[in-house]
């Protein structure tokens, strides 16, 4: 489902739950810039690799990198990530799951301890910021 207003701007949902709830969008392309917010390791609904903030990590990611996709973008074109731990113990897997993807990459990223995720299966929560030249054009030409 998508609601694009004005010209550059568009907005993508996952269908998850909360963006309803809430009234959010898991995407916004604005300009040349996709952010990408509320990526946990869900997966059709079921929640994934509970205990493991490695594998939730990597999982979070995906979800971030499909919402990317729908704009036809890459982890290649991230500029900026962000990731809430509900636990500093976490730090080194979840830093570890960051440099598997994002080694080459090299985004500015931030990484911060929060008390709690809104479902308290979930130890890691991400955001990506990723930017293309000429996005603005391309989503330009796709609205009627």
């Amino acid at each position: 489902m998508t609601d694009e207003t004005p010209a550059t701007t568009a907005r993508h949902s996952a269908e998850s739950p909360w963006e309803d709830a809430y009234g959010s969008s898991r995407a916004v392309a604005a300009g040349d810039f996709v952010l990408v917010a509320g990526c946990t390791a869900y997966e059709d609904g079921v929640a994934l690799a509970e205990g493991d903030p490695y594998e939730q990590t990597i999982a979070a990611f995906k979800v971030a990198f499909d919402a990317l996709d729908h704009y036809g973008l890459t982890a290649t074109d991230v500029v900026r990530t962000r990731m809430y731990l509900t636990h500093v113990r976490d730090c080194d897997a979840v830093g570890r799951a960051h440099k598997k993807i994002f080694d080459q990459v090299r985004p500015v990223t931030t990484m911060v301890v929060v008390e709690g995720l809104t479902d308290s299966r979930m130890m890691v929560e991400v955001e990506v910021e990723a930017h293309r030249p000429g996005l603005a054009r391309t989503l330009e030409g796709t609205q009627s």
